[in-house]
């Protein structure tokens, strides 16, 4: 099997990331790297101790706001608000970071990246953002999108493939 590349490998991690997600509409992930290393990690969901938005429902839902309008209107915090937010209450410099994300940052998130000193933005999947897009390019922050991986599944090997035996030493 061949050796992801980094972006694979770091977007493969927004990805699982995404999976703590409680969103109702979309599941999110952000990873903050810098030199390789993962800075911290974000996804979507209410701030900590609210109930989440699958026991209460989705207040967007209920007010009939649409996609990509009004984001102060919703109980979460989007994944790369809170990767950002999730590094300063550990006290870690982000400047200069690469932000893989599972979404292309919408317009209030973009600000905020800027604003961290993030220097780039990896992300998979569109979410169009006319004014985001021009901010991160006035201010300099490259940003890209890659194409989702194909996973390649392994060939059945009943089982055995990564099986450590009892007496291996880790």
């Amino acid at each position: 099997m061949p050796r992801p590349s980094w972006d694979e490998y770091f977007m493969a991690i927004a990805e699982q990331v995404s999976g703590r997600s409680t969103c109702l509409r979309r599941r999110c992930g952000a990873v903050l790297v810098k030199e390789k290393r993962i800075l911290a990690t974000g996804y979507n969901g209410v701030p900590a101790g609210l109930r989440h938005c699958e026991e209460v429902g989705c207040l967007r839902d209920q007010l009939g706001i649409p996609s990509g309008s009004r984001h102060e209107l919703c109980r979460a915090i989007h994944a790369e608000q809170n990767a950002v937010v999730q590094a300063a209450r550990h006290g870690t410099t982000i400047d200069g970071s690469i932000a893989y994300c599972t979404h292309q940052p919408c317009v209030l998130c973009a600000k905020i990246l800027i604003n961290a000193g993030i220097v780039e933005i990896v992300f998979r999947d569109s979410y169009p953002d006319p004014l985001s897009e021009e901010m991160l390019a006035e201010a300099g922050v490259v940003s890209r999108r890659v194409e989702p991986a194909v996973s390649v599944a392994a060939p059945d090997d009943g089982g055995v493939a990564g099986a450590v035996a009892e007496d291996t030493v880790l």
